[in-house]
């Protein structure tokens, strides 16, 4: 058995672990109501931003943009956007298994590019073969706005001098605080609606007219769906999180409360034991 002391320093040690757990859970609950009051009050608009780009998009027949030009996928650039830390469960790590299995499948036909966002996505395709344009990891969770523009604008060049035929984005979609969605979708060409091979029977007057407007707005609305991939992958990580933390509090309270009852049954057979010997020793004095 154990001796008493190295049960104490044990059960002393997973108490100042679980106090380590509780302030991270607080830290990321705190977190988690900050990305999902955006994610929430932003996801209306990102989610029907696509709808009304595709129909202006189906509105322009034949009308050629860079953007919408659909070629072979010769070359593909992928964005991989993760976490900066781990202690959030199997948040980093799901994504980046499904990731590679992507990349490897797209690299049998054609040449594969990264941009990587967040430390853990840096350093797990450190090693591989996988050539990165672009690497954030460091404060991830502190990139501005104006960053995120950066990476849409550069991902539009790529995409209209040739250098990639195919963009996508790899991260996790907050659902809910329970699960995040891993999520891999497409950006670049932008695709018409299914329908849009059926021509509009009116089509309506536009100022200064649709291929200026489609001009300003696509290059744009790529920038956007940065930003959405983004805070989404926040959002989910903080409540991943927060969830890993709150069951790593759960599980030291009972392992805390395994080693005191171990620890009580140590000391009671120990004082059965002396209390054995005392009883043996004055029934052997009156004798």
């Amino acid at each position: 058995m154990p001796a008493l002391i190295d049960l104490r320093r044990r059960i002393r040690s997973v108490r100042n672990t679980q106090q380590v757990t509780k302030a991270m859970k607080s830290v990321a609950t705190a977190k988690y109501k900050k990305s999902q009051r955006l994610v929430l009050e932003a996801r209306p608009f990102w989610h029907s931003m696509p709808d009304h780009v595709r129909a202006l998009i189906a509105l322009a027949e034949r009308e050629r943009h860079p953007l919408l030009e659909r070629r072979p996928e010769k070359k593909v650039h992928v964005v991989v956007i993760t976490g900066d830390k781990g202690l959030c469960g199997a948040f980093n790590s799901k994504l980046l298994a499904e990731t590679q299995a992507f990349l490897r499948e797209k690299a049998g036909g054609a040449e594969v590019r990264l941009t990587l966002i967040g430390k853990k996505a840096v350093n797990f395709f450190k090693k591989k073969t996988f050539p990165v344009d672009r690497a954030y990891g460091d404060r991830v969770d502190r990139l501005r706005d104006e960053d995120l523009r950066t990476i849409g604008r550069d991902l539009v060049r790529r995409f209209v001098y040739h250098k990639a035929d195919a963009v996508y984005v790899a991260y996790n979609e907050f659902k809910s605080i329970l699960a995040p969605r891993i999520t891999l979708v497409q950006i670049l060409p932008i695709l018409p609606p299914p329908d849009a091979a059926e021509p509009a029977l009116t089509v309506p007057s536009i100022e200064p007219g649709l291929e200026p407007m489609l001009r300003s707005l696509l290059p744009a609305f790529v920038e956007d769906q940065i930003r959405h991939c983004f805070f989404e992958s926040q959002a989910a990580e903080q409540a991943a999180r927060m969830m890993a933390m709150d069951l790593a509090t759960k599980n030291a309270d009972e392992l805390a409360g395994a080693l005191f009852l171990q620890l009580n049954k140590i000391r009671q057979a120990s004082i059965t034991k002396e209390l054995l010997e005392i009883m043996t020793a004055v029934d052997a004095m009156a004798k």
